[in-house]
């Protein structure tokens, strides 16, 4: 079964953190490159963070290096997404996925608002 369940969004102020994660069936995760995108309101999905099947490489969009942390548990199917000193800009929908994405498949994503 083909799954994708992102959590950990919410409301924060400027300046604060928030985790994200993503437990994905075994077909999308194994031995894939995962990665996190957002989708902001009225703009395309842009990827936020990507990491190698084995967390050996990560690579992050220019908004992100310095403030977002991507890893990978894995034993459990899952991938977390570290955000802190989070901006108003950050807001949007978080998703995960593989990098590069291989299907039309994608979760319900995550809400992330950030209030200034």
């Amino acid at each position: 079964q083909v799954q994708l369940v992102e959590s950990g969004g919410g409301l924060v102020q400027a300046g604060g953190s928030l985790r994200l994660s993503c437990v994905a069936s075994r077909s999308i995760f194994s031995f894939n490159t995962m990665g996190w995108y957002r989708q902001a309101p009225g703009k395309q999905r842009e990827l936020v963070a990507s990491i190698t099947s084995g967390a050996t490489s990560t690579t992050y969009a220019d908004f992100g290096k310095g403030r977002f942390t991507i890893s990978r548990d894995n034993a459990k199917n899952t991938v977390t997404l570290l955000m802190n000193d989070l901006k108003p800009e950050d807001t949007g929908i978080y998703y995960c996925n593989n990098f590069p994405v291989k299907s039309n498949y994608w979760g319900q994503g995550t809400q992330v608002t950030v209030s200034s």
